[in-house]
């Protein structure tokens, strides 16, 4: 249900903004970190959750991540977020058997967007997992609109399939990212996947 496709699946602002009406917005914070780590860039949280509202009426705005309680760093991070315009979804992480860690939120992205249907016009769903293309295509048939907001390379063409509009992030990646000013003491979320640990970066 593209509203356009070729070569170029990406929108114009004018597009996007066009008839979204209220907007709820699903961010997998996972899946947001490692697109950023591709780009080799840092979001800044403000900018976009501007860029994602983008004029429209935004009803919430939604970041669901693995935690681990006892990172004071992460705690402080996502403490920021409830601040500054998310409502922050938790979940502890699980040691896998190959000493991993990880946290799978997509059912709660699922019911989310399910149990608010009719509450909001679009939703914006910054993933490119597929195993979330069946709950986008219930919320359709629902009469919602879907914008999906992901790196290309690391979208599933499922997810892309059933949503009304696709966002390269690596066309908006200008508008998202983290000036930095030559200090780097903000707080990290720390999350571990395929058994090394790594750190997501958050917002002064």
């Amino acid at each position: 249900m593209l509203d356009h496709f070729g070569s170029d699946p990406v929108f114009s602002p004018e597009q996007v903004l066009e008839n979204r009406g209220r907007v709820a917005i699903f961010i997998d914070g996972s899946n947001l970190f490692y697109a950023a780590l591709q780009l080799g860039i840092e979001i800044d949280y403000s900018k976009l959750l501007y860029r994602l509202t983008g004029g429209s009426r935004l009803l919430r705005s939604f970041f669901y991540t693995g935690v681990d309680r006892a990172n004071e760093k992460q705690q402080g991070f996502l403490l920021w977020m409830r601040r500054n315009g998310y409502r922050v979804i938790a979940k502890d992480l699980v040691q896998l058997p190959d000493g991993s860690k990880k946290a799978n939120l997509d059912v709660e992205i699922a019911v989310d967007m399910m149990a608010l249907v009719g509450s909001y016009d679009t939703a914006v769903l910054v993933s490119g997992d597929g195993d979330l293309a069946y709950a986008v295509d219930a919320v359709s048939y629902r009469g919602a609109r879907v914008e999906v907001v992901s790196l290309r390379s690391m979208t599933s063409d499922s997810l892309i399939n059933v949503a009304d509009r696709y966002i390269d992030l690596e066309q908006i990646q200008t508008d998202i990212q983290k000036l930095h000013r030559g200090h780097f003491s903000e707080p990290r979320l720390m999350e571990d996947r395929g058994g090394g640990t790594i750190e997501l970066p958050s917002h002064e």
